[in-house]
């Protein structure tokens, strides 16, 4: 017997079994925004309207920094990414210093500034911080390992 006489009615059953597997799998849903939403957001971009943000909640959060080669940086508080002209529409300033990279000096409003790092929180009421690190570890979903 022939090899390609064994491989394939083997592929034909595989073939055969393949809608069977995909009838299983879950829908992964709305890829994009709704077309309301779109349109909302085309007649911002239409009209350069930006939505006014303000620094809500108890907790202010330093969440990521990026400093371009021009010299122009982005930082995300609170999950809400600001670039340095965005002061006034945030209501908090951020202050990056060359000598500490990571970390800024955040002030909302009339509000103490604080200089946080990347992935640190603190309560705006009482000062306390937050490293976010659950006791000095990053563990990831798929890591089964157990602490040493």
């Amino acid at each position: 017997m022939r090899l390609s006489n064994c491989i394939m009615p083997t592929l034909v059953s595989l073939a055969m079994l393949a809608p069977a597997f995909a009838a299983d799998t879950p829908e992964i849903g709305r890829l994009f925004f709704t077309p309301d939403r779109r349109a909302a957001l085309e007649r911002q971009r239409t009209f350069n309207v930006q939505e006014a943000q303000t620094l809500q909640g108890t907790t202010m959060s330093l969440d990521g920094v990026v400093q371009r080669s021009s010299g122009k940086t982005t930082v995300w508080i609170n999950r809400q990414a600001q670039t340095e002209s965005e002061a006034s529409r945030t209501g908090v300033s951020a202050v990056l210093s060359t000598k500490t990279p990571g970390s800024a000096l955040l002030a909302p409003g009339d509000e103490a500034p604080a200089r946080l790092k990347v992935g640190e929180a603190m309560n705006r009421a009482t000062g306390e911080r937050n490293t976010r690190l659950g006791g000095g570890m990053v563990v990831t979903p798929g890591d089964r390992s157990k602490p040493r």
